[in-house]
């Protein structure tokens, strides 16, 4: 976990891993800016939330809440992909990173991509790769993010 301190009103936010908690703190309205995310029940949570538990370290989702509020207002998410190349190297693929729209221009969508990278580097991946929309570009570059290849999508539902 990491103190960060915000641009705006010296605030002090911590970005630290999702809690069970944090689904009555907003986590789920906050995933509604990013995309499609329909009601989730609390048990639907809970099971999911030990799920993803159970991978330790090879998936984690971090967040900031605001002390103020007690809501959730950034997050993002990071698995590890163990591979045969590269000498059985690991990949980190940053996904899901999102930031209510009350709480932007703070950094804080940096410092959660910031927290996510050097996650994956601790765990000793040779790169971290995410998609993004072109809306988007500038601020990974911003991040230390390149552009590379492109992505090709096919969806089932």
């Amino acid at each position: 976990m990491e103190n960060i301190n915000s641009s705006s009103g010296g605030k002090t936010f911590r970005v630290r891993k999702l809690e069970l908690s944090d689904k009555s703190k907003g986590f789920i309205e906050l995933l509604r800016q990013l995309t499609v995310c329909d009601s989730v029940s609390d048990k639907e949570f809970e099971d999911r939330f030990k799920e993803i538990s159970m991978y330790g370290d090879d998936h984690v989702i971090c967040v900031i809440e605001d002390e103020t509020s007690g809501k959730i207002i950034a997050s993002g998410s990071v698995f590890i992909e163990k591979k045969f190349i590269r000498s059985c190297g690991k990949v980190g693929h940053i996904e899901d990173v999102v930031v209510d729209a009350g709480a932007r221009g703070m950094q804080l969508g940096k410092k959660i991509v910031e927290f996510l990278a050097d996650h994956a580097h601790s765990m000793g991946c040779y790169k971290v790769i995410l998609d993004c929309s072109d809306e988007n570009k500038v601020f990974y570059e911003k991040c230390g993010f390149k552009k590379k290849e492109i992505q090709m999508v096919k969806y089932f539902i």
